[in-house]
């Protein structure tokens, strides 16, 4: 499926892209950069309650805290995208986070505990687009 800048909608991770990200032989910190955009509307569990999905993915982030500081991860930086320099105008992005984890296998362990699933669901109903992208700091 396209998305409205002509790129397939990425929503979540196929099982191949979980399986290199696992057999990564990187051990350190990763940093995920999240790049999202929200649905106008809310779907799914929270379609019902008439919110936009910017506050459904609010919903998300403030369950997502807890799993996160379990992990021993944490928020470096939220940002709100303005002008694209390089790029499609507008701009593709209604967000960016980017998210440090004490290693990957944190990343995965924390993504696939049953707890965080379920409050995943309000991630899913809140956005239209999504990247996340593995990163490591070429600075100390």
């Amino acid at each position: 499926m396209s998305g409205p800048t002509g790129h397939d909608v990425a929503m979540e991770p196929t099982g191949e892209q979980l399986a290199a990200l696992h057999a990564s032989g990187d051990a350190g910190p990763v940093v995920m950069l999240n790049l999202l955009r929200f649905k106008d509307r809310a779907t799914g569990i929270d379609a019902a309650d008439g919110i936009t999905g910017a506050e459904a993915y609010g919903r998300y982030g403030v369950h997502a805290q807890r799993f996160l500081a379990g992990a021993g991860g944490r928020v470096l930086h939220t940002l709100s995208p303005h002008e694209s320099v390089i790029g499609p105008v507008p701009g593709e992005w209604d967000l960016v986070l980017v998210v440090e984890y004490p290693s990957r296998q944190a990343f995965l362990a924390m993504i696939s505990d049953p707890d965080y699933l379920a409050i995943h669901e309000h991630r899913a109903a809140g956005l239209a687009d999504s990247r996340l992208i593995a990163c490591s700091s070429l600075t100390a």
